[in-house]
């Protein structure tokens, strides 16, 4: 599917089940076992792989060329396993906003049964209790290092819902059924440490270790592979908060073109109401904020998205900005024909390149907008980048480092707006 260099960063030592004196040969046997195709051309190791275990090329591999093919009998999902029956007859009381736990009730019946057929692959997981995702960092910690990023308040989501999910469906499922869980897998870290393995190797939103619906799963190149290199599997298009959220590392500057900077929708509110002077201008701003509400385009706990060389929201905060920053008159007109209508204009098209030419009104906006969002982060621009350009750097621990990636890609993108709108 893919070589990108966004890395699936394995932490610690395996674990997970009895693991065979050597866990890649046990494993690589069982794959044979189970009827699993693998490239002569690639081989499974420790050696020169960045973490744990990975794919080297043992010679070049060409664009389109197979990897490897898992038979679909052998994928482990809550069909394959072996309460595959019970999981579907049940599948009405275990909906859940997640839609992880008919799978995650599979991997922890399989993980302590003693016979699972799946038992080679556990021996090669990394070890659970060091799992480096954001949700496994102290909370302080959590707070200091990655403040203003967005990450802490999608970790304190995940928690409260993994929490919910499990006292609510997962414990009472596996008390109704204490024949198929034994009581060391009835337990929340374990049941969190699970869900962040599962957001950790999958390919995005949604459950992993999925069926696809031909007889195998297929990976084949997407680039030329030489000879000695590391194969990685790529996660699509993600910013670095996204990288560290699911996957529990980011992309050193400025290797992730992928990189946003979010902008709270309701920052932007609170800029223009920075510039009301009396009650009547404030009341008719949230007038105006009530109708781009309606109009869909902003919500209380939405954001504007910036990427490095396009706004990825770029209608919504168009319409924002022409909604807050019109006359009133025009604006009273302008609800009147519920937003329909207008005639955009090329000079209000919201490109990067563009942002210098829109309406001075709409740059102000922006402007106050991009400094209120730089005063929610713990640090500012210069001392960032006194960490990354000295020996610093290298004594800082590894969540530093991926929180230190985090602040200045997104701290980077920010400024570059400020000098756009100046």
């Amino acid at each position: 599917m893919a070589t990108q260099a966004k890395r699936r960063r394995v932490a610690g030592p395996v674990g997970g089940g009895d693991a065979a004196p050597d866990p890649v040969a046990g494993f690589l046997s069982w794959c044979r076992q189970v009827g699993l195709e693998l490239s002569p051309k690639v081989s499974v190791s420790r050696q020169g792989t960045v973490a744990g275990y990975g794919m080297v090329a043992r010679e070049s591999v060409q664009p389109g060329e197979l990897l490897f093919a898992v038979p679909r009998a052998a994928l482990l999902s809550q069909h394959t396993c072996s309460i595959g029956g019970l999981l579907e007859r049940e599948r009405g009381a275990l909906q859940s906003q997640s839609g992880w736990v008919p799978l995650l009730l599979a991997l922890l019946h399989e993980l302590q049964a003693p016979a699972s057929p799946w038992s080679p692959y556990f021996a090669l997981w990394p070890e659970l209790g060091r799992l480096e995702h954001p949700m496994f960092w102290p909370e302080e910690e959590r707070r200091r290092l990655l403040q203003g990023t967005g990450v802490p308040e999608a970790v304190e989501k995940d928690l409260a819902n993994i929490r919910s999910e499990y006292y609510s469906i997962v414990l009472p499922f596996m008390e109704a059924h204490p024949d198929l869980f034994s009581p060391r897998v009835r337990s929340l870290e374990l049941y969190r440490q699970l869900v962040a393995l599962v957001m950790a190797y999958s390919e995005g939103p949604g459950p992993s270790f999925s069926l696809p619906p031909q007889n195998c799963l297929r990976m084949v190149a997407t680039q030329l592979i030489p000879k000695g290199h590391e194969i990685f599997n790529t996660y699509g298009q993600m910013a670095n908060w996204q990288l560290i959220h699911m996957y529990g590392f980011a992309e050193p500057y400025p290797d992730n073109t992928d990189d946003t900077a979010d902008i709270q929708m309701v920052t932007v509110r609170e800029a223009a109401l920075q510039g009301t002077k009396v009650e009547a201008e404030r009341l008719l701003l949230y007038e105006r904020w009530d109708f781009l509400c309606k109009l869909e385009m902003v919500g209380e706990e939405g954001a504007f998205v910036i990427g490095r060389e396009e706004v990825l929201t770029e209608e919504e905060l168009t319409t924002t900005l022409k909604v807050l920053c019109m006359p009133a008159e025009e604006f009273r007109e302008f609800k009147d024909q519920d937003g329909w209508g207008d005639n955009k204009r090329e000079e209000d098209s919201l490109t990067i390149t563009n942002i210098p030419k829109l309406k001075a009104s709409w740059r102000q906006l922006l402007r106050d907008s991009v400094l209120l969002t730089l005063q929610t982060y713990a640090t500012d621009l210069k001392s960032e980048q006194d960490l990354l350009s000295n020996e610093v750097y290298t004594r800082l621990s590894w969540r530093e480092q991926q929180a230190l990636q985090v602040r200045y890609g997104q701290k980077m993108i920010l400024h570059q707006l400020l000098e756009l709108t100046s």
